[in-house]
C-alpha cells in the first residue's frame, strides 16, 4: 500500500484541528488514564494506548501496560487507523505475518506484539486526530460488541480532550480576570483614598483653612486625580495586564522560555539520540521567565525540529535559538532553527511558503508526508507572524520565525 497516496485528502485540515486543541504532548491529560485502562479491560488485552498523530510523530498521551511516549509516524500501526473513512476501526489479527508490520521493532522484539485493534479518535468536524488502540502479544478475536464499546470509549476520549482544552482556557481567562480585578482595585484604592482624605480635611477645617493651604490641598487632589487618569490609560493600553505576566507561576496554557526549552528537550530526546545529533538550544538572556501563551508554539517548534532531524545526517548539527521581546503592546517570540542537513532548492522553499508541499524521504529513509512545514506556515500566519527560510543544497537549512504570543 502506498502510504502517501492513501492519506486523507484533507490532511492539512486534520493537522490544524489537532493543533487547535493546544495539546502539550508531554503533560498528563486529565481523565484519559481511566478510559485507557477501561479499553484494555473491556477487550481483555495486555496493552491499550491513546495515540495522537501529527506530521512526523505518534504521541502516546495515555498508556496502559506499556511505557511509551512516542515513535516515528511511519513505524506506527495507528497511522493506518487514522486513514480509515469510517469509525469501524483497523484490525490486524497477526502482526507477525503482515508484510507492513512483521519487521517492526515491537513485533520482532519486546513486547512481541501480535494482535492490534485501533479505533480512530474523530473530531466533531470529522478529522481523525489519532487512535485508541488495544494490543496483545497473543492472538485475539474481539466480538462486535466489544468493538462497539471501544468505539464508544474513543468518543469519550475525544470529548475529554476537548473538555480539557475548554477548561484550560476557562481557567486561564478566570485567573486572568481575577488578577486584573485585584490589581485594578489595589491601584484605584490609593488615589481615591487620597482624594477622600484631603476633601474631608478641607471640610473639617472649614473657615480656619487659609488660601495657601487650600491651594496645597488642591494640588494634592489634582495629583491623585492624575494618578487615576494614568491608571485609566494603562487599562486602555493593556500595559497593566501584561505586567502581571512577569515573574509569576505558570498557568494552564502558558509557558516561558525556560519551560519551553525543558519541554522540547524531553520531547525530542529519543529522536536526537537515535541519530546521534549535536543538538544545542540557546535562550536570550532577557525575559526567560516571562509568561506567554504556548498556543501553537509546541506544534510549530515540534514540526520544524522534526523536519530538521529527518533531513540531517547522523552525527549532524542542529542549533535552536529562542528569544522573547516586546514590540509596542505585543510580546514577540523569535525562533531560529538551523541544521547542516540536506538543504533544499529555491523552488522547494517557494513551494513551502506559497503553495503546497511534496513528500521526500529523510536521511534514514523516514517517510515524509509533506505537510509539516505547510502546517507551520499556516499556524504562524494565524498568529500574525512571519516565516523565512534560507537554505542551500548539501549545506543545510535555517528557519526564522517571528510571531505574537500574547
Amino acid at each position: 500500500m502506498n502510504q502517501i497516496s492513501s492519506l486523507h485528502e484533507n490532511e492539512l485540515d486534520r493537522l490544524l484541528a489537532l493543533s487547535n486543541l493546544g495539546i502539550d504532548y508531554y503533560e498528563p491529560k486529565q481523565g484519559l488514564n481511566y478510559l485507557t485502562e477501561l479499553a484494555a479491560k473491556i477487550s481483555g488485552t495486555e496493552i491499550s494506548l491513546v495515540n495522537l498523530i501529527d506530521s512526523f510523530t505518534q504521541w502516546s498521551v495515555s498508556s496502559f501496560g506499556l511505557d511509551i511516549s512516542q515513535m516515528p509516524r511511519e513505524d506506527s500501526v495507528c497511522q493506518y487507523t487514522i486513514q480509515t473513512y469510517s469509525n469501524e476501526g483497523f484490525e490486524v489479527e497477526d502482526l507477525s505475518i503482515d508484510e507492513r508490520f512483521k519487521n517492526k521493532f515491537y513485533v520482532k522484539g519486546s513486547p512481541n506484539l501480535r494482535y492490534y485493534m485501533g479505533v480512530p479518535l474523530t473530531s466533531p468536524e470529522g478529522y481523525n486526530l489519532g487512535a485508541l488502540c488495544v494490543m496483545d502479544s497473543n492472538l485475539k478475536c474481539l466480538s462486535e460488541d466489544v468493538k462497539a464499546i471501544l468505539r464508544l470509549i474513543a468518543m469519550q476520549i475525544v470529548d475529554r480532550l476537548r473538555v480539557n482544552n475548554l477548561v484550560a482556557n476557562l481557567k486561564n481567562n478566570l485567573l486572568e480576570s481575577e488578577l486584573c480585578q485585584k490589581k485594578l482595585a489595589h491601584d484605584i484604592r490609593g488615589p481615591i483614598g487620597g482624594i477622600i482624605g484631603l476633601s474631608d480635611l478641607i471640610l473639617d477645617e472649614g473657615d480656619q483653612i487659609d488660601r495657601q493651604e487650600i491651594m496645597g490641598y488642591s494640588e494634592m487632589i489634582k495629583q491623585s486625580g492624575l494618578s487615576l487618569l494614568d491608571l485609566s490609560k494603562d487599562i486602555l493600553s493593556r500595559e497593566f495586564d501584561r505586567s502581571i505576566h512577569r515573574m509569576r507561576d505558570l498557568k494552564e496554557g502558558e509557558t516561558n522560555l525556560l519551560k519551553l526549552k525543558e519541554t522540547i528537550m524531553r520531547l525530542l530526546a529519543p529522536q536526537i539520540k537515535v541519530k546521534q545529533l549535536d543538538f544545542t538550544l540557546r535562550l536570550s538572556e532577557e525575559n526567560q521567565l516571562e509568561c506567554f501563551s504556548k498556543l501553537y508554539v509546541l506544534q510549530i517548534l515540534g514540526n520544524l525540529l522534526s523536519n530538521s532531524i529527518k533531513f540531517t545526517n547522523p552525527g549532524g548539527e542542529i542549533q535552536v535559538v529562542m528569544n522573547l521581546k516586546r514590540r509596542e503592546l505585543d510580546l514577540i517570540l523569535e525562533l531560529s532553527v538551523e541544521d547542516n542537513g540536506m538543504g533544499m532548492t529555491d523552488s522547494k522553499i517557494n513551494e513551502i511558503l506559497q503553495e503546497g508541499t511534496s513528500s521526500h524521504e529523510g536521511t534514514r529513509g523516514e517517510v515524509g508526508y509533506g505537510l509539516g512545514l505547510k502546517l507551520v506556515r499556516q499556524l504562524v500566519d494565524q498568529r500574525g507572524g512571519s516565516m523565512e527560510i534560507v537554505s542551500e543544497l548539501g549545506k543545510g537549512t535555517k528557519f526564522r520565525i517571528e510571531m505574537k504570543v500574547n
